[in-house]
């Protein structure tokens, strides 16, 4: 778990800021220790007990992701959010991966998995996608940070669990059970990610426009006659959840078909 730049003290908050979160939530860490992060917590030091928690940490770190995105979430804004110095957190999250770690499985607290499974695997499935997308909605920085995520913590192992006693019914082996919850929350992720865009897109009325006469000009030039028809065939409900839902029901289909 060695994250950081080795080196005096002082390096950790020089130059290339060990303790940044970056967009893409790599930190070229040789990886983070499953065992130690959920099993072996650090203790605390000796002397004075401090004034802050991993918990605290983490939910700074939520927050500080939330209003500014992963770039905003250093050490050092962390440390200034629970009031304390910046060494003192390192023997909490003592890399960058580690924080993102216990960032994720924060968030995946707030997924409830107190209802029993129905016995309709798709319906259920179809909810669990639903509250995916209105978690990771709440919390835009979670589709990168997925993309990255490797150690699953008892907040997302609670929610794996449900997940795949939702699967139960469909007969699956547990490796495709676990393979199509991977595929599951790969498509919310990546439809999330594509939704925000596509929302910063919007608020942009020229650009919008200028898109929309490209494709108009593409589609007359004789050159692209699929493409042509597609953009020629009735509109459908074009709002983000209609959207949505009508991809999800896409995948289902294939996975129902398979």
């Amino acid at each position: 778990m060695d994250g950081f730049r080795k080196g005096r003290p002082a390096d950790h908050d020089q130059g290339k800021e060990c303790g940044h979160v970056t967009g893409d939530g790599k930190s070229g860490a040789a990886g983070v220790d499953p065992e130690q992060l959920w099993l072996r917590p650090t203790a605390h030091r000796r002397g004075r007990r401090p004034s802050f928690s991993r918990e605290a940490i983490t939910a700074a770190a939520v927050a500080l992701a939330d209003a500014e995105g992963l770039e905003a979430v250093t050490m050092r804004r962390v440390a200034a959010e629970v009031g304390a110095g910046v060494m003192s957190l390192y023997s909490y999250a003592p890399d960058k991966d580690t924080l993102l770690e216990l960032m994720v499985d924060h968030v995946s607290g707030e997924l409830p998995v107190a209802d029993a499974p129905s016995g309709d695997w798709r319906a259920d499935l179809r909810t669990i996608a639903h509250l995916q997308r209105a978690h990771m909605l709440r919390h835009p920085w979670l589709p990168a940070a997925l993309s990255t995520h490797r150690v699953p913590g008892p907040n997302t192992l609670a929610f794996l669990e449900h997940a795949l006693a939702v699967l139960r019914p469909t007969g699956l082996d547990g490796a495709a059970k676990l393979e199509v919850f991977a595929q599951l929350t790969a498509f919310v992720a990546g439809h999330v990610a594509h939704e925000i865009a596509q929302g910063a897109a919007s608020r942009s009325p020229d650009r919008a426009a200028a898109e929309a006469r490209y494709l108009a000009t593409v589609a007359a030039d004789g050159q692209h006659p699929e493409l042509a028809e597609a953009l020629a065939a009735p509109g459908r409900p074009l709002s983000p959840e209609a959207t949505f839902t009508r991809f999800l029901d896409r995948l289902l289909d294939g996975l129902a078909a398979g």
